[in-house]
């Protein structure tokens, strides 16, 4: 470029640069928020759904599908092992049999929140893997005190198929090892997407 162009060339690329950041900030306003109709995402009619499948989680033996990530200092003197957190990766299958069908896995962690009983606070996804729901998931946020019969626990939110899902989780302990604590859940999901 000749020495007589550069400086005209600069004051041009700067009065463009100057130009653009003004009519990019505060010319036009953008909304925090918009209304939306179901419709414009695609949506048609909710429905419900219910799931069932069986939860197996292994804490023991040389392939642990659930595993302690912290613990406090009291969490080894506590009757609920209050403070103790656990990362899981727990297949899902069809029938109790660890080798029926796999359907996903729940992925997420498990804390002992509970002083009085033994009571986790579950943070979770329902990732499946089978039929329709393939790349799915679900994702629960709720309290599960393990020892009463019967536990509910919501359904916040997914994702795929399960886009917009609201709904609720029971689970009942199927069978409970005392000598490993290995569990297999039975869960039953109600959930309402489109």
């Amino acid at each position: 470029m000749a020495n007589s162009t550069r400086p005209k060339f600069f004051l041009l690329f700067f009065t463009l640069l100057v130009l653009s950041t003004l009519l990019a900030t505060d010319s036009i306003p953008q909304p925090f928020s918009t209304s939306l109709s179901p419709k414009q995402l695609g949506l048609k009619r909710q429905k419900l759904s219910h799931l069932h499948f069986y939860f197996h989680d292994t804490v023991s033996g040389r392939e642990p599908t659930a595993i302690l990530v912290a613990e406090s200092p009291a969490s080894n003197i506590s009757k609920t092992l209050f403070g103790s957190v656990f990362m899981m990766d727990d297949p899902l299958t069809l029938q109790p049999d660890p080798n029926s069908t796999l359907v996903g896995y729940a992925q997420g962690i498990y804390a002992s929140a509970d002083q009085r009983e033994i009571g986790f606070l579950m943070v979770l996804n329902f990732v499946f893997v089978e039929g329709k729901y393939n790349g799915s998931t679900l994702s629960l946020l709720g309290r599960n005190p393990i020892f009463d019969e019967v536990r509910e626990m919501p359904i916040v939110g997914g994702s795929g198929r399960f886009r917009f899902a609201n709904g609720y989780a029971q689970a009942k302990t199927h069978t409970f090892d005392l000598k490993n604590a290995d569990a297999i859940v039975e869960y039953n999901v109600y959930v309402f997407h489109y």
